[in-house]
Order: C-alpha cells, then sequence, then structure tokens
C-alpha cells in the first residue's frame, strides 16, 4: 500500500509561491482572436472600372474595420447557377448581389428592413423603382437591398440613321421595321441592322417586355392575373414577328447579353437596346464607332405608349447560412454613403438607388429627395433623355405603370446635385442626346 506524504504549512507557501514567480518571470503566451471575415460575390461588370474602384474599396474597408474582406467576380449569367448551389450547400458567400429582382430566393435570405431603414436616414428615400424590386408587400419583407439600377436606352450609329433620313434615330417601334431594309440597301454588310436579341437571355427579355408594355399589353393585369391573350399583347407579338423579318437573321435566336454590345461596336448593327457599356467600351478601346454612337429614349407603341426597362437592377441579398451577416449589413450602409465614388467608378454606368447618396457633402438629409431625376444629372447627356422606366423582371409584375423617368434637359436637381451634375457633364466627355424629353 502506498503512503502519502502530507506537506506542512511552511512546505505549502515556499512550493507555491516558487512557482507562481516561475510563472510570473515566463514566456507571455498570447492567444489571437480570429479576425472577422466577410465574403462576397458579384458580377464582373460590363465596365471593368467600376471592379477595379469596388476592390480596392472593398479592401481598404476591410482595413478600417479589422475584417478581412474577399470579393469574387462571376459572369452576369452565372449568377442563377451560383446562387441555386450556394443554397442547396447552405454555405458560401455572407454577401450575393443579383442583378435582377431575387423574389424565387426569398426563402433563403435575411429581412434587409433594418439595413433600408439606416441606408434611408442617413442618404434619403429610396426610390420607388427599386423599393418595388426589393420589397414583397405579400410577405412584407425586404428580400433585397438595392445600391444601384441601370437604365436601358437605345443606342444607334447616327451615321447610318443619317444617312436613311433619320439623323435622330427612331422615335416610334415602327420605325424599325421601316429603317431596317433602308440600313440593309445603303449599308447590305450590315446583316441585322436591328440588333435587338430574340434568345432567353437579359438584354432579350428587357427588350421583349418594353415592345409589350409600349403596345400596351403585359404580363399581368392589376389583379395579378396572366394577361398574355390580351389584344394588345398579341399586337405587340405580330409586331415583332415583323420587326425579325425586316431587320434581322436567325443569329439573334441565340445571342447572349455581349452580343448585342459586340455587334454594335464592330458596326453590324445600326441600333440595340442597351445601357452604356457598348459606349464605354468602345471609349476605352478608342474604336471609331464611339463618335458615332447616339442614344434615343423609349420608343412609342401604336397609341404613343412609350416604356422602357431598367436595364440591370444591383440588388445584394444575405443568405440566411452566412457567416457574418452583420458585418455585410454594415458594408452595404457604409457602401451607401460612398456611391457619389461608385457612380464615377463606374463611369456613370451605376445610377443611385439613394438619389441622396450623391448628393455634395453637407447636403442635409431632409433635403435629400427620391427621384428619377436626380440620377438624370449623373449620368452621360446622351443618356438624359430616357422618359420611361420600369423593372425588367419585377416580383409582381403588375401591369400598372407608375415608374417615370423625367431626366431630360431644364430639369430641376434637387439640393447638392447641381455640382455633381458638372462633374458628370466632364466625366462624360462628348456625349449628346438626340432629342429632349418632352409631353
Amino acid at each position: 500500500m502506498t503512503k502519502r506524504r502530507g506537506i506542512d504549512r511552511r512546505e505549502f507557501v515556499t512550493t507555491t509561491g516558487a512557482a507562481v514567480a516561475a510563472a510570473a518571470l515566463g514566456p507571455t503566451i498570447r492567444i489571437k482572436r480570429p479576425q472577422k471575415t466577410l465574403k462576397l460575390l458579384q458580377w464582373s461588370h460590363f465596365v471593368p472600372s467600376y471592379d477595379v474602384w469596388f476592390d480596392k474599396y472593398a479592401k481598404d474597408w476591410g482595413t478600417a474595420k479589422g475584417v478581412e474582406v474577399t470579393v469574387d467576380h462571376i459572369a452576369l449569367a452565372d449568377l442563377g447557377t451560383r446562387a441555386n448551389a450556394e443554397v442547396a450547400a447552405q454555405q458560401g458567400h455572407d454577401l450575393f448581389q443579383f442583378l435582377s429582382p431575387p423574389g424565387a430566393f426569398e426563402p433563403q435570405v435575411l429581412d434587409m428592413a433594418d439595413v433600408v431603414k439606416e441606408a434611408e436616414k442617413q442618404n434619403g428615400p429610396l426610390l420607388d423603382l427599386c423599393k418595388r424590386s426589393t420589397y414583397n408587400p405579400v410577405t412584407r419583407k425586404w428580400f433585397g437591398f438595392s445600391d444601384n439600377y441601370v437604365p436601358d436606352p437605345g443606342d444607334y450609329l447616327k451615321s447610318i440613321w443619317t444617312e436613311i433620313g433619320m439623323p435622330d434615330g427612331p422615335v416610334t417601334w415602327e420605325d424599325l421595321v421601316k429603317a431596317a431594309p433602308l440600313i440593309k440597301a445603303k449599308h447590305p454588310e450590315i446583316q441585322i441592322p436591328i440588333g435587338i436579341g430574340m434568345s432567353q437571355e437579359l438584354d432579350s427579355n428587357m427588350a421583349a417586355r418594353a415592345m409589350l408594355w409600349s403596345f400596351d399589353g403585359s404580363i399581368q393585369d392589376a389583379n395579378e392575373n396572366v394577361v398574355l391573350k390580351s389584344d394588345h399583347a398579341l399586337e405587340a407579338l405580330e409586331f415583332g414577328v415583323r420587326l425579325f423579318k425586316a431587320g434581322m437573321n436567325p443569329s439573334v435566336m441565340s445571342w447572349n447579353a455581349a452580343s448585342n454590345n459586340q455587334a454594335l461596336n464592330a458596326r453590324q448593327t445600326g441600333y440595340i437596346l442597351n445601357s452604356i457599356s457598348a459606349y464605354r467600351t468602345a471609349q476605352d478601346n478608342k474604336l471609331p464607332v464611339a463618335d458615332d454612337t447616339f442614344f434615343v429614349p423609349a420608343l412609342k407603341g401604336p397609341r404613343g405608349t412609350g416604356w422602357a426597362s431598367e436595364h440591370v437592377m444591383g440588388i445584394y441579398v444575405i443568405w440566411k447560412f452566412a457567416q457574418s451577416p452583420d458585418v455585410a449589413k454594415q458594408f452595404l450602409i457604409d457602401l451607401i454613403g460612398h456611391y457619389r465614388d461608385a457612380v464615377l467608378g463606374s463611369k456613370l454606368y451605376n445610377f443611385p438607388s439613394y438619389t441622396g447618396s450623391v448628393a455634395d457633402p453637407g447636403v442635409p438629409v431632409t433635403q435629400k429627395v427620391a427621384s428619377h431625376r436626380t440620377p438624370g444629372t449623373c449620368q452621360p447627356r446622351r443618356e438624359r433623355d430616357l422618359r420611361h422606366v420600369r423593372p425588367a423582371d419585377h416580383v409582381c409584375q403588375r401591369g400598372d405603370r407608375t415608374d417615370e423617368c423625367e431626366a431630360g434637359p431644364g430639369r430641376g436637381a434637387p439640393a447638392g446635385q447641381e455640382d455633381f451634375r458638372e462633374v458628370a457633364r466632364q466625366e462624360a466627355g462628348r456625349g449628346r442626346v438626340s432629342r429632349p424629353v418632352g409631353r
């Protein structure tokens, strides 16, 4: 049997005192707390300078906040597939940017009501167009957060249209049908005089909706009944067939979102429906076509109705499985606070969803109004005459028409916008519109 030897009080004090002294004199061990992280995924922007600006902004923001920020970029066409993959795996990025309303993912994302509230507190109201693309009035949930939207004007080559007696470009949809054979006659090398896609891709869908709306049709009526068999919808369909026969060939059935840009810059078409990305690409690559590119507002249908889709709608979501949801929310709020720089970083491609975010420094929030006129002050002059803008892929897609964009010359800018107007004009360079907007 083993005997345990006891120790007296003197031995205990001596032993423990030595141990404490040794610990005090020994090496200090520091436990490093794990750094916060934020993972973002968004598209590879059609204007590459925006990605350069954004990536640097995100890195600098992370350094200032003690957050390790990772930004991944993928092609626009891959966003849906990637989103579905992340949801299936229940892991991926904290922030995920879509380019159209991601209503189908509502069950998988956090409510952004608190982020919208704070952004409006700091920058003034959110545009109604952007609200209706991110808020579900049935569930009363903000399933997304919009930082920007992009209009979709008509882009045309002025020299070609001048040769056929239409120097200011088309005014109506019927003008496209009339112009197509005239362009072919003058330029046999242009086999697709009207470069509007008719395939299953983003730009084609925007054009189809614009055509449908301008013929007074809609996908749904005010009561959300599908009305694609209405007389006006069928009239738009019949017009689309005539337009295809007059100004296109079967290749437009397989176009992707970049095809119309490429065709215009290669002078293989005389008209496209697009944002300013084709124009910016031509400028960046010093293509002669840049000086020949002009813009027109929404084309009118047979009864004078003219509507254009919004081109893309930048909408961030935070997945329910995000690892850093609070960090993601703060990043979005701070991003809107720097959106004046973001708009210029995109070379005026992005329009701010919170128009007050591009106001001059020091402007009171009470003077930062939500108006489509505000972005009209921060875009190329050739693109400032958009008449109507509607969501290209609205979550409800009702038949009402409440999103008007009247950003024509002579419209007054909200307080604090005049300086930004001048900055934008200088940035826009030689831009000019074909004709002003008027009722």
